[in-house]
């Protein structure tokens, strides 16, 4: 197709797969990032290769036809072409969604092209672009009298996806190695009027939110409950810990309880679940990949929260009367990740079980009310971790 994508941030999901995809659809990508390091090396460096791992073997692509712009020191410059562009992409994390709105606004409210500015965010979180919509049409980034009219300047999609990133090697440079499979799924109804990007690696769906639960209660339940599991048992990667039969049957009666949800919840039937299901495993534990159980769980804050990966599907089922055992378990093991080496959510984790009582915490971290059937079986567990780590 060909065209200009703009994206902020350049670590290795933004580099690895968005822009991969988007440059393997012919469009030219300005990397917008403010990590000055980041930024100089892209802006030095012409080409970088990015290694996809299956068990099929390797391959490689190569990515070119890029730019990189310092919104920090030139957010000019990204507004200009965040104006021109056809579409913004984002893989920066929930958080900071919040910091990079300023900027796409004051761009949206410049663009006068007759076809509105795609934008799509990348991130792990349920609804992120309506998120990151959100924080643009605040008065303080778009006037308020141009609210009315910002859709036909901008066209906000949902999206959900699904790739795994290992560790990198110490030396790679901007080289990304990454796994082969990926799913890519974007909400095609706000493009209804103008139509949507032409990226192939993208499936345009009318009903997002089953492809998004499935996912995230699927592969995000999975993969952090076998990193909390393998890091309490000192286990050093993915693969090692889904090796330990006991640690392989509890990740996979979590996913029977999550599994229970998303069959009864969006009609995918119970074959096919499984098959989902079995595929994930598979793929998590893969060894090539050299996942390593600390990466995966770091974030725990973020992790325990009210609609991520643990407590979204427990307290729905809770809701509903149904058993959340396996969960609950993964919760405790996530709980107990504290104090560790270079995760700063960890350490704040381990301030919080210190000087906050077990209610209090469950609903500062996991955003219950103490009304929520969920609550009571959470307590007792922050109070077991308290306990167990001395924390309290």
């Amino acid at each position: 197709m060909g065209g200009k994508a703009v994206h902020f941030g350049g670590g290795n999901i933004g580099r690895g797969f968005v822009a991969e995809k988007l440059h393997l659809a012919g469009f030219e990508v300005i990397f917008v990032d403010v990590v000055d390091s980041l930024i100089d090396q892209l802006q030095k460096t012409k080409e970088y290769t990015v290694t996809e791992i299956g068990g099929e073997g390797e391959k490689v692509n190569k990515i070119n036809n890029y730019r990189a712009i310092n919104s920090k020191h030139n957010e000019q410059d990204a507004i200009d072409e965040i104006a021109e562009a056809d579409l913004v992409t984002c893989a920066v994390g929930p958080n900071i969604l919040k910091f990079i709105a300023p900027v796409i606004g004051k761009a949206i409210d410049k663009r006068t092209a007759s076809k509105p500015l795609a934008v799509i965010a990348c991130e792990n979180a349920i609804g992120a672009t309506d998120t990151l919509a959100g924080f643009i049409k605040e008065s303080k980034n778009t006037p308020q009298d141009r609210l009315a009219s910002i859709n036909d300047r901008a066209s906000f999609a949902n999206s959900a996806i699904d790739r795994i990133v290992p560790g990198q090697d110490p030396n790679a440079g901007l080289n990304v190695k990454i796994e082969s499979f990926y799913e890519w799924v974007v909400d095609k109804t706000p493009f209804a009027k103008h139509g949507h990007p032409e990226i192939s690696a993208i499936k345009w769906v009318d009903d997002l939110n089953p492809y998004i639960e499935r996912k995230l209660f699927t592969v995000n339940t999975g993969h952090a409950a076998a990193a909390y599991y393998g890091h309490a048992r000192g286990k050093h990667t993915i693969h090692d810990a889904l090796s330990d039969s006991e640690i392989n049957k509890i990740v996979h009666n979590c996913l029977a309880e999550t599994s229970h949800l998303i069959v009864k919840k969006h009609g995918i039937t119970t074959d096919e679940q499984k098959a989902y299901v079995d595929k994930i495993i598979k793929r998590i534990s893969n060894p090539y990949l050299e996942d390593v159980v600390e990466r995966v769980g770091r974030a725990p804050l973020r992790k325990l929260s009210r609609k991520e990966r643990f407590v979204g599907p427990a307290s729905q089922l809770a809701e509903s009367g149904d058993k959340v055992n396996a969960l609950l378990g993964a919760i405790e093991q996530a709980f107990a990740f504290v104090d560790v080496e270079g995760d700063d959510e960890s350490a704040e984790l381990s301030k919080i079980l210190k000087s906050t009582e077990a209610k209090e915490v469950v609903t500062k971290v996991c955003g219950l009310e103490s009304s929520h059937p969920l609550f009571s079986q959470i307590v007792p567990i922050v109070e077991k971790v308290q306990s167990n780590k001395g924390l309290k």
